[in-house]
């Protein structure tokens, strides 16, 4: 039996912007579910059996939930948490557990504040940046408006689309924050409001081809497509946006892949649930390929270069031994439709084409 832990870790706050993005009550544990079929699936043949133990935990109880996952034997835990609480749990764990970020980008995870027990299921903030740097120099758009958030993980998205538009030839034009004044988001008069403020707040810009919303906490750019001054398009956190996954992606069998997940869900999957799932299938490939069990064995093979694991996006995902990030490819997405994936063609590496996105060998802090 190869058990893992899937902690996810709540916290309390505003809603989102819209109601349809309110988090459903089995987030990333139903991609764990899927996951744990999709390794029985293969395991039964070797006589493997896996489980998941499901954790929905607090910021105050976070700590006591991981120990309570370590005692029981689990080796194995899958955390979707902030980076702050990421790190943390990391550390509590040590060398009793080997982690697997399933929600925090910060690139200081991958850089200065990476840790051996860590591997990284979720896109850094710098692959998310460069996926839509590349597109958007591919389209000739290459003068931006960014705009970010007051808080400090918006801070952290906006650095990363400051280096991607130094790697790539973009321009920043001008650069504005957005302040967050609290209060509610969602009211009777809210449109009234917003379509008052955000033509008022983005006027007298430079020209600019598009506005780069960098809002990880969601706190605005929900507001922005359609309320600009001038009429150009918004890219970042809202409009365009680079995800891992996409409910309406079909390609590379995705479609029977999402049939299956709706099946078992009930409803459409999202970013957590595919970052949890391919986060399971990571420790269920390297034990199906290896034959073991061996928590160590098995983080030795996810880190070598023998191992990958396929995640219905075309090509073979690997894991970079300098960071542990796991290598895949970034969807730009609509809010319907998938509208490219990157790497764009046009962008070559000596080692793979995923090496484009996020931070290099040459380039990493990371030193374990």
């Amino acid at each position: 039996m190869i058990r893992v832990g899937v902690l996810r870790v709540d916290r309390a706050g505003l809603p989102p912007i819209s109601r349809l993005d309110l988090p459903p009550a089995d987030l990333a544990f139903a991609g764990a579910r899927l996951a744990i079929d999709d390794n029985d699936t293969t395991g039964r043949f070797l006589g493997q059996d896996f489980e998941a133990v499901e954790v929905a935990a607090t910021l105050d109880s976070a700590a006591a939930d991981l120990d309570a996952l370590l005692d029981q034997g689990i080796r194995f835990v899958v955390v979707l948490a902030d980076a702050a609480t990421t790190l943390a749990l990391a550390d509590r764990a040590g060398d009793r557990a080997l982690i697997l970020n399933a929600r925090a980008r910060n690139d200081a995870l991958r850089g200065a504040d990476c840790r051996a027990n860590v591997l990284h299921a979720a896109p850094s903030h710098a692959m998310l940046a460069d996926a839509l740097a590349q597109f958007l120099v591919w389209k000739k758009w290459p003068r931006w408006f960014l705009v970010t958030g007051s808080h400090p993980e918006d801070r952290a998205l906006a650095d990363a689309y400051r280096r991607a538009a130094t790697k790539f030839g973009a321009k920043i034009v001008e650069e504005r924050v957005f302040e967050d004044t609290g209060g509610a988001r969602r009211t009777d008069s809210g449109h009234v409001q917003v379509q008052a403020q955000m033509p008022v707040f983005t006027q007298r810009a430079p020209d600019y081809d598009i506005l780069i919303a960098a809002d990880e906490a969601g706190i605005f750019a929900g507001y922005m497509p359609y309320q600009t001054w001038d009429p150009r398009p918004v890219g970042g956190s809202a409009g365009l946006v680079p995800r891992t996954w996409h409910p309406a992606m079909e390609a590379w069998g995705a479609t029977q892949f999402q049939n299956r997940f709706e099946q078992l869900a009930a409803r459409p999957m999202r970013e957590e649930d595919y970052q949890t799932w391919i986060a399971l299938r990571m420790v269920g490939e390297a034990a199906t390929r290896t034959r073991t069990a061996d928590p160590a064995a098995l983080r030795d093979f996810i880190l070598s270069p023998e191992f990958n694991v396929a995640g219905f996006k075309g090509q073979k995902l690997t894991v970079r031994d300098w960071d542990h990030q796991l290598r895949q490819p970034i969807l730009l997405t609509t809010g319907l439709l998938m509208a490219s994936v990157s790497p764009q063609d046009q962008y070559l590496h000596q080692v793979t084409a995923l090496d484009t996105l996020g931070i290099d060998r040459p380039e990493t802090d990371c030193q374990f």
